[in-house]
């Protein structure tokens, strides 16, 4: 008989406040958590949304500050985007995949696949000259809340920093992780058995991501003003995992 739970329960904290640059991050969880009446126990989750730990860790720039390069201004000239933000784009990315007007489809320097580098405006600020940038390090951002809980509570938590992304062939967004601490982002489940006893042989669960879609059901995308979501009876391994562990080798993707 499976061990799985029949039981997870997420929590979206209350009355986090608006983030600035230089704010912290975990003092800001212990508060949401008092007000939930949560107390962190080992096993528990953190699903924080990628935008709040790019503010706190002050990554904005003005677009007007950006001296737009001669590869982005051809770019912004085909698909009819400003230059200075396809600048921003480029210095984010690895390599570009696809382009269509109004959009650039990425591979980010960290790794994953992304609109635009996921270079946000949106609930950013009423000022449409600034930008806000992903993590310089979503993992390592990760790690740093990880350890700040650890540190303040004693309990052994994983953290997840989820985005909002796109799918090939379907529409709509979900939520995916794209840093994580404390867990493995993969659970392998090969050579267990199905119900008849048949042992699997290939199935592998995105476990992070599935994290990260179920939180973001409560996180929203617009004025709900719920980004931190606390998670408690998820399976997982609490390992180091790494963001590195979600991502499909090119040699293995088919669709590149």
């Amino acid at each position: 008989m499976s061990s799985h739970p029949a039981n997870i329960t997420l929590t979206a904290l209350p009355d986090i406040p608006l983030i600035h640059p230089g704010d912290d991050l975990v003092a800001a969880t212990l508060a949401g958590l008092e007000r939930a009446d949560l107390t962190l126990q080992d096993g528990d989750v953190l699903v924080f949304v990628s935008k709040i730990v790019s503010k706190a860790e002050g990554r904005y720039v003005h677009l007007s500050d950006v001296k737009p390069t001669a590869e982005a201004e051809a770019v912004a000239a085909s698909i009819g985007k400003n230059p200075r933000l396809v600048t921003l784009i480029l210095q984010e990315s690895a390599s570009v995949l696809r382009t269509r007007p109004g959009l650039i489809v990425v591979e980010h320097r960290q790794g994953f696949i992304s609109a635009n580098a996921g270079i946000d405006h949106s609930n950013v600020d009423e000022d449409n000259d600034l930008v806000l940038l992903l993590p310089e390090d979503v993992d390592a951002s990760a790690r740093r809340l990880r350890a700040g809980l650890r540190q303040a509570t004693g309990a052994e938590v994983a953290i997840v920093i989820n985005d909002s992304h796109g799918r090939a062939w379907r529409r709509g967004t979900v939520g995916v992780a794209i840093g994580v601490a404390g867990l493995a982002p993969l659970t392998d489940k090969r050579g267990d058995v199905d119900l008849f006893g048949r042992k699997l042989r290939i199935t592998m669960l995105g476990t992070a991501d599935e994290i990260a879609a179920a939180a973001s059901l409560l996180q929203g995308g617009t004025d709900e003003a719920r980004p931190i979501v606390h998670m408690r009876g998820v399976p997982y391994r609490p390992v180091e995992g790494c963001l590195r562990d979600l991502l499909r080798p090119k040699e293995r993707d088919m669709f590149r």
